[in-house]
């Protein structure tokens, strides 16, 4: 509080925490004539009961709680607000304070906020934007390579949602989605790269790294796992000597882990390319891995 002259100590209070706790405070102040100052840390008020689902001991709605003094606060008269601040310093006495507050920058104007959250999914500190490079890199393929994606581009032509067949076509192709290839898809369909990456990403099927000409997938699956499933992966790891999701230096074989293969009656189950090897054990695969030439 200011003081004008020693007896009579009159002027504005300082509340620090908009929860539900001060909020109730500046009001009380507020309805017995003193200016307020709310000085909330975070940048809404209402603290962290807005959280909540029920308050203890009574089972009350918090938000049935929180909202009428919630919209109060919010527009008493008396009442200033100081969201996103924070108190650096007090000097003074009883009476005749005097506070340093530090209002942080909301890169908004406060008073034209309308609370939609537009500035939030925009922020560029929070979200970097994706910006197309101004000259086209070269596409890294070879003059065959070009040729088969010319071709498989041309296939799907004026196909509704032709992105995904044609990603799939160059997936089995060539085992993975070497980048000059999905930039040649890119411009073909005159669409942004970012959102062909999108797709590409999306969808386990595609890989954006080198594969094996074979896939080996190994069931971890709750079945498979009590079979030993997992013992079945280390072997496979310490033979090929490539860890799950890896692929051997040769390109000859990819190991992943999956979680179901759809075939628990026949666990322990590993599937090697389109072939179902069930009821495995660990000498089994590794013998099985022969059938299979780089």
């Amino acid at each position: 509080m200011s003081s004008q002259g020693s007896k009579n100590k009159v002027g504005s209070v300082l509340v620090v925490g908009a929860g539900i706790g001060g909020m109730q405070a500046s009001l009380d102040l507020a309805n017995a004539g003193f200016k307020v100052y709310l000085v909330e840390r975070d940048p809404a008020i209402g603290g962290v009961m807005s959280q909540l689902d029920k308050t203890f001991p009574t089972n009350d709605c918090a938000m049935c709680t929180l909202a009428p003094r919630m919209v109060e606060c919010g527009s008493h008269i008396n009442i200033e607000k100081l969201t996103y601040s924070e108190v650096e310093s007090i000097e003074g006495e009883p009476g005749a304070f005097k506070v340093r507050v530090r209002k942080k920058a909301r890169s908004v104007k406060a008073d034209k906020c309308t609370g939609c959250g537009e500035c939030m999914a925009n922020c560029l500190v929070r979200n970097r934007a994706y910006v197309e490079p101004p000259e086209p890199e070269p596409l890294e393929l070879t003059p065959d390579e070009l040729g088969d994606v010319n071709r498989i581009v041309a296939e799907h032509e004026g196909e509704m949602g032709s992105v995904i067949p044609i990603l799939q076509d160059i997936n089995a192709r060539y085992k993975w989605l070497p980048p000059g290839a999905v930039r040649r898809v890119s411009e073909a369909l005159e669409m942004p790269l970012s959102r062909v990456l999108r797709i590409a990403t999306f969808y386990n099927v595609f890989s954006l790294e080198p594969r094996g000409e074979h896939i080996i997938r190994v069931c971890m699956g709750t079945a498979c796992h009590v079979k030993g499933g997992s013992r079945i992966l280390e072997s496979l790891e310490r033979e090929l000597d490539v860890r799950a999701g890896g692929t051997t230096g040769d390109r000859r074989f990819t190991l992943e882990a999956v979680r179901c293969l759809g075939c628990c009656g026949l666990a322990p189950v590993v599937t090697i390319d389109e072939d179902v090897y069930g009821r495995i054990t660990q000498q089994k695969i590794v013998k099985a891995l022969d059938k299979y030439p780089a």
